[in-house]
């Protein structure tokens, strides 16, 4: 069983705080940009509807080109978060892990 105390330390340590800061402005940071990038195509489709009937080849138009961009956007937003929890947060994760379990 793990120690209550040792919980408390590690949640009053500053390194701590700091960490879960950037995760917190990170995650923050990259779901407000996500948001406004989805509800921007409903709100030009809905407002602008002339340009999304552009066509730019064929059969596919500005709306079509735009609508699948969300997918490019959402998975490159996921790796973002991927790269970045990979070298920020799971290093100072590790140095936390250090000092409060294998070194209490």
């Amino acid at each position: 069983m793990t120690d209550p105390l040792r919980w408390q330390g590690i949640a009053r340590d500053e390194h701590f705080k700091a960490l879960v800061r950037k995760k917190r402005r990170v995650v923050w940071t990259l779901l407000a940009f996500s948001s406004i990038y989805y509800f921007l195509l409903t709100m030009l489709s809905t407002h602008f509807s002339h340009l999304f009937k552009i066509q730019v080849w064929g059969s596919v138009n500005v709306g079509i080109l735009f609508a699948f961009s969300q997918f490019i956007v959402s998975w490159s937003i996921a790796l973002i978060y991927a790269f970045y929890a990979n070298r920020v947060f799971d290093v100072e994760s590790r140095k936390l892990y250090k000092r409060y379990v294998m070194h209490p």
